[in-house]
């Protein structure tokens, strides 16, 4: 997953990357409203974690822009704004959801998981496909009822293909959700990643379209 953190704070703003970045999500980070909006006009994300009090604007023009021009991509408000009024003026702008600082990551978490539960249209969380189960809630991967041992990076590329069954992701978009801004990115390491899922998932659990991307083999009918 790739998301977009705008976080005036420093320290605030460390941590957040810092934490997201180790659960295996890509985290690009801007400090104030005006790159805010340039940022999400120019670029796809997958979530957008929001500060209202922001310098060069305000988070609550940004996130009404957003609306305004039709992009649905879910925004989770983070701010020290705890009053009511607050509250229902950041939903009611069309965030997803609203948490208050100080907040647990654990917290936070849960809530990024909902957001992108609700936004996908699954009740359930847990993803399935092929005798293959993965729970975003507890980062583990089944394999005929197995645990399956995985990094951060290949539970994210496990985690996107799992997320849309049957559709061609290529390497650049994979990619795309794996990274942020300023990392490295190796040129064989979706192929790496995508091997090692096969070692651990089965050697047809991935299937390869040549010169187009990976997608889910189809399940076969029992």
């Amino acid at each position: 997953m790739r998301f977009l953190l705008v976080e005036d704070d420093r320290m605030i703003g460390d941590s957040l990357r810092a934490a997201l970045r180790m659960e295996g999500h890509a985290v690009d980070w801007v400090r104030d409203a005006e790159a805010a909006a340039s940022t999400l006009a120019s670029e796809r994300f997958d979530l957008v974690l929001l500060d209202l009090g922001l310098p060069r604007g305000s988070g609550m023009d940004v996130l009404k822009a957003l609306r305004a021009r039709g992009d649905a991509t879910p925004v989770i408000v983070l701010t020290a704004r705890d009053g009511p009024g607050d509250r229902v003026a950041g939903l009611d702008a069309g965030a997803d959801d609203y948490l208050v600082k100080p907040f647990e990551l654990d917290e936070l978490g849960a809530r990024i998981r909902a957001v992108l539960r609700r936004q996908a249209g699954r009740a359930m969380p847990l993803l399935t496909h092929g005798g293959v189960s993965l729970d975003p809630a507890t980062r583990q991967v089944m394999r005929d009822g197995q645990p399956v041992l995985l990094s951060a990076r290949e539970y994210a590329v496990l985690e996107l293909l799992m997320q849309r069954p049957g559709a061609v992701l290529s390497r650049a978009m994979i990619e795309d959700r794996l990274y942020g801004w300023g990392e490295e990115i190796e040129s064989n390491a979706v192929s790496v990643y995508v091997h090692q899922l096969r070692r651990k998932l089965g050697s047809d659990f991935i299937r390869n379209m040549r010169g187009v991307g990976y997608f889910l083999a189809a399940e076969t009918a029992a």
